[in-house]
């Protein structure tokens, strides 16, 4: 029973060589956690099932994907979020193997600031979009497209205040089991709006522009 429960592993971080106590508490916690991001998931893809069928029936007379996208600006912010999952990936090693907050804390503010990035360039090309016309207001496709990416772009700024709070945390309570927890679940949110951004950049960037 104790050789099965020390063996048994789940998906994102698992501290179960390193702080067994922590990793059995998380077990539960993160398969809740889990399941709330398949439900946002589901968001998600109502709404990329929306931008679908307003995309080529919603455009109104007014702007294209193609006429209306350019891929520079989702260039850069797909790289500024696949390097910030890279940086939370060596939080994660540091949170695991050193239990050393400085460490930790420096590479959390890394990925904040990619984070930051991203969410200013996405801000950028909105007020550029507005600016000339092209409001969500415009037509069924802007709006499916503001509420798709604007979305996004919302759990990333929840996510980068999340992190701060986390830094913060850090600070006051130390590398605590509770805290460590919220990082592990914090850690699966940020990988799960990669994931979600690369499906965007695919779908909505790449094919709108094709």
């Amino acid at each position: 029973m104790s050789t099965t429960r020390q063996q048994s592993r789940h998906p994102g971080l698992n501290l179960g060589h390193t702080d067994p106590g922590t990793h059995a508490a998380a077990e539960s916690v993160l398969f809740g956690f889990w399941i709330f991001l398949m439900s946002d998931l589901v968001l998600f893809a109502l709404l990329f099932a929306t931008y679908a069928a307003q995309s080529q029936h919603g455009v109104a007379g007014g702007p294209t994907p193609h006429s209306l996208f350019e891929l520079k600006n989702p260039f850069i912010e797909t790289s500024l979020l696949l390097v910030s999952s890279f940086t939370f990936g060596m939080a994660a090693l540091a949170l695991k193997y050193r239990q050393d907050r400085l460490r930790l804390v420096g590479w959390l503010l890394v990925t904040f600031a990619l984070g930051a990035g991203f969410v200013y360039l996405e801000g950028s090309d909105f007020v550029k979009y507005i600016s000339e016309g092209h409001g969500p207001q415009r037509s069924g496709f802007l709006s499916s497209f503001f509420l798709l990416v604007g979305t996004h772009g919302l759990h990333v700024t929840s996510g980068l205040v999340w992190m701060l709070v986390m830094i913060v945390q850090l600070g006051v309570l130390g590398l605590t089991r509770e805290v460590k927890m919220r990082l592990m679940r914090l850690a699966i949110f940020w990988h799960m709006l990669d994931v979600v951004w690369i499906g965007i950049f695919t779908f909505v960037y790449l094919f709108g522009a094709a």
